[in-house]
C-alpha cells in the first residue's frame, strides 16, 4: 500500500485543520488506517484509527472529542479533522496502515510521508 498525507500547516490555537491521506494499493494486510504524530524529541504516538470496511473508530485520550477520523472509500482517502487545536498538537502527522487495531507504532505495516502541523499560541 502507498500512503500520502497532506493538509498540514500553521494554525492558531483554537483553530481547525483537516489532514488527508491518499491510499492506493490496498492489500489484505491493510484492514485499518491510522494517524500517528511525532513531536521533536518525542516518540511517535497513536492519534486515531479507523477500520476500513466497517468504519469503526478509536482515538487516543489526548485528542478524543477534538479530532475526528473518517474515510471515503470511493475516494480512497482517510481524513483527520482536527478542531480546538492546542500548541501541544504541534507535530509531524503520519498515516499508517495495519492489519488489526493498534495503539503503538510497532504494529503498523506501512507508513506514508508525514505532514507538519504547527499550532501557535
Amino acid at each position: 500500500v502507498q500512503l500520502q498525507a497532506s493538509g498540514g500547516g500553521l494554525v492558531q490555537a483554537g483553530g481547525s485543520l483537516r489532514l488527508s491521506c491518499a491510499v492506493s494499493g490496498l492489500t489484505t494486510s491493510d484492514n485499518f488506517m491510522n494517524w500517528f504524530r511525532q513531536a521533536p524529541g518525542n516518540e511517535r504516538e497513536f492519534v486515531a484509527g479507523i477500520r476500513w470496511r466497517e468504519g469503526t473508530k478509536t482515538y487516543s485520550d489526548s485528542v478524543k472529542g477534538r479530532f475526528t477520523i473518517s474515510r471515503v472509500s470511493a475516494k480512497m482517502t482517510v481524513y483527520l479533522q482536527m478542531n480546538s487545536l492546542k500548541p501541544e498538537d504541534t507535530a509531524v502527522y503520519f498515516c499508517a496502515s495495519s492489519s488489526g487495531p493498534i495503539t503503538t507504532a510497532v504494529g503498523a505495516v506501512s507508513w506514508g510521508r508525514g505532514t507538519l502541523v504547527t499550532v501557535s499560541s
